[in-house]
């Protein structure tokens, strides 16, 4: 598996095609996998540059606090190492944090940005509802059974009738989260530095062209984060997906990538 060393850790990419280059950042825990049903279809249009971020899949995880510019710095480097100097943006959940903080540390670096099932950070971002709490805690807590947790969580993310309906997605993404397992203090790093992330007086600084993209029915991160997304970026493209959750990159993944490479085209 190719990797680049990049501020100071061994990152893990994978690219695909050729064009513009689009880059994909997956959420907490997620690596490459994340993009199965994107790197495809985008990569017919465009050179598609997945990877894992520090503390997950191949790449490094060190011992030490993470936080969010460094996850962006960990972007700009591995950019930069592959000879990449501007690129389009896609962050999902996490990433789209990271996409934010990159988007406004390296815009000379930003072509286009796609904030997907995300928000800004801080204390005004809305949190789930307490009806989808309590099935929340309930759901991530562990069985020891990983891919009984796996298909848990991804009800969550999805809905139980969409995994009902497409048990062959959703074994694929259960037998490759269990063949790859995130080492838990990995996991706890990683999340911390979502929790002190805060850009929410930054955001509508983003230079960039922004989609902003969200399934109506998170869960995990309820819609009105991109409603408050929209409001501090004006000049933003704002698509709501009807049936999708959290992760509606690989539960809608037609409208998805259709809706995000007419973004991307311009």
């Amino acid at each position: 598996m190719p990797k680049i060393q990049a501020n100071g850790i061994n990152i893990h990419y994978e690219i695909h095609g050729t064009g513009d280059p689009v880059v994909l950042i997956g959420g907490l825990g997620a690596d490459t996998f994340l993009w199965f049903r994107q790197t495809p279809e985008l990569s017919k249009n465009f050179q598609v540059i997945a990877f894992d971020n520090r503390g997950a899949g191949e790449s490094d995880k060190p011992e030490e606090p993470y936080s969010i510019r460094m996850f962006a710095d960990d972007t700009a480097g591995m950019l930069k190492g592959l000879g990449i100097p501007r690129a389009h943006i896609i962050g999902a959940s996490l990433g789209g944090l990271i996409a934010e903080e990159f988007a406004l540390t390296y815009s000379e670096m930003t072509n286009r940005l796609v904030l997907a099932s995300t928000g800004f950070g801080g204390p005004h971002m809305v949190k789930p509802s307490i009806f989808a709490l309590v099935p929340m805690l309930l759901t991530m807590r562990r069985s020891g059974d990983p891919a009984l947790d796996i298909r848990r969580s991804f009800e969550l993310f999805t809905s139980p009738e969409w995994c009902a309906q497409h048990g062959d997605l959703l074994n694929q993404y259960v037998d490759w989260r269990v063949a790859h397992p995130q080492p838990p203090e990995a996991y706890k790093r990683q999340n911390a530095a979502v929790k002190i992330y805060d850009c929410e007086n930054r955001v509508g600084q983003i230079k960039a062209p922004v989609l902003i993209i969200h399934g109506a029915n998170d869960r995990v991160v309820p819609v009105k984060n991109a409603q408050l997304l929209k409001g501090k970026l004006p000049q933003a493209q704002l698509v709501i997906i009807p049936d999708a959750g959290h992760a509606a990159p690989i539960q809608c993944a037609e409208q998805f990538n259709e809706t995000v490479t007419q973004f991307l085209k311009g």
